[in-house]
């Protein structure tokens, strides 16, 4: 999902956005289109590559339904609840002529699937999450035909989405920037790559907003009229907004809201699942070129070394830190979805035995009751190769058991560590044997 300004305001002119960091993506990303990852030509396998199968055969069909066109049967479709809607403003996407405040684009997505709509767009965007490549990127053409076909998209995507911002590797950017009245991000004043890391006070700028975060400042429904300092900026007034129909034509959309317990689970689910892909393609590339050395050198092909142990670690440790929500911003009071986004979200599971779930949100002090990501669950993580995926199990198994209480997991309690191992073997279909035996 392209969430990230093709092109950077400087006083009266416009510069594109490539010249900024072409170079920068295209050789950080070379790697990506050599063996072993072959991003590019390598077979995909995602809801969205499935779907198109289930088109060509005739199995299904995708309606064009005015005037939205694509869009509410892709939902269906992919599973994706028109609750999830966020609405962004700020002139972010490729479609950036058809974005602004009086036509916000509406993202929606679930664990394996974004989508991307403007009003009258040319086409919908869609990203859907490979558990071999990462993001994978396609246009649909809003035009009704009897079989609409996907696009794959990638240079133009990955100018942005490889590149030095995502390690070089295919991933998703979530940016909050200060956006003006016609929607353009007025880059002298900063931006902010956004996770759940980020304070609330640097949070969706160029979004809109709607529920409850009390005190709590944030950047949504904020435009800025002139240029100033940001700690000078006033936003009293885009806080804790439950109606934007004075703002838009909210009746143009599936949807009246951009909830923001949606806006903080998507935050956290992208760069989650960035880890994911981070991990895999790390491991696949130490694993492929130990294997070249192992044959080069007339030593056994399995034979591990020190190296590639020590990649392996370096590759999984980014992802348990950010698993169990390592530097996670707190909250200083409740917050409140305007939406029923929350309530759907927890719904879907698993529970063990005593009705806990890893989607259970907390929303007063963090953002989760149990701090585990639940795309612990998903095909991306459980695609993993062996070699890493027995790393973060086992980092994982000595952190809730107690044996690591670093300054990076010392916010989890004891409670919260018994809590979430219990919850995961009751739940967790996937479980390595050492830690059943435990």
């Amino acid at each position: 999902m392209v969430l990230i300004p093709h092109a950077i305001r400087r006083s009266s002119y416009t510069v594109p956005l490539v010249a900024a960091v072409g170079l920068v993506s295209f050789s950080a990303a070379a790697d990506i289109e050599r063996p072993p990852i072959n991003y590019t030509t390598a077979p995909v396998d995602n809801c969205v590559s499935r779907l198109e199968r289930r088109i060509e055969s005739g199995q299904t069909r995708l309606a064009f339904e005015e005037p939205f066109g694509y869009l509410p049967s892709l939902l269906r479709e992919l599973e994706i609840a028109p609750s999830s809607q966020m609405l962004v403003f700020s002139k972010t996407s490729f479609q950036r002529q058809r974005i602004s405040p009086e036509k916000p684009r509406a993202v929606y997505f679930n664990d394996e699937a974004y989508v991307g709509y403007c009003q009258r767009g040319n086409v919908v965007e869609v990203t859907a999450v490979d558990p071999q490549l990462g993001a994978v990127f396609y246009t649909l053409e809003q035009k009704a035909a009897d079989r609409p076909r996907f696009v794959r998209q990638n240079d133009s995507c990955l100018i942005c989405h490889a590149s030095s911002a995502n390690q070089g590797f295919p991933g998703h950017l979530v940016r909050s920037v200060y956006a003006d009245a016609d929607g353009q991000p007025v880059l002298s004043l900063g931006s902010h790559r956004i996770n759940q890391c980020s304070p609330l006070s640097e949070r969706w700028g160029g979004w809109y907003v709607t529920g409850a975060s009390g005190k709590q400042a944030h950047l949504g429904n904020l435009i800025v009229n002139e240029e100033r300092q940001p700690d000078r900026i006033d936003n009293t007034a885009g806080l804790n907004v439950t109606d934007l129909s004075r703002r838009f034509a909210t009746s143009k959309y599936l949807s009246p809201h951009s909830d923001i317990v949606t806006l903080m689970v998507f935050e956290h689910q992208t760069e989650m699942q960035n880890l994911i892909a981070r991990a895999n393609f790390l491991a696949k590339l130490a694993l492929y070129e130990e294997a070249d050395l192992n044959k080069a050198m007339g030593r056994p092909l399995g034979q591990r070394s020190e190296s590639t142990t020590r990649r392996l670690k370096n590759a999984a440790e980014p992802l348990v830190q950010y698993m169990l929500f390592s530097g996670e911003s707190p909250l200083t009071e409740a917050v409140h979805g305007s939406s029923a986004f929350a309530a759907e979200f927890e719904q879907r599971g698993p529970r063990d035995g005593q009705g806990r779930s890893l989607r259970a949100l907390d929303l007063q002090r963090r953002l989760f009751k149990h701090p585990c990501s639940y795309l612990i669950y998903s095909p991306a993580f459980n695609d993993l190769p062996e070699p890493v995926k027995d790393v973060v199990w086992r980092r994982l198994w000595d952190v809730l058991v107690g044996e690591d209480s670093s300054k990076e997991f010392i916010h989890l309690t004891s409670e919260d560590r018994r809590a979430i191992r219990e919850i995961l073997s009751a739940t967790h279909p996937a479980l390595p044997a050492f830690w059943k035996s435990n």
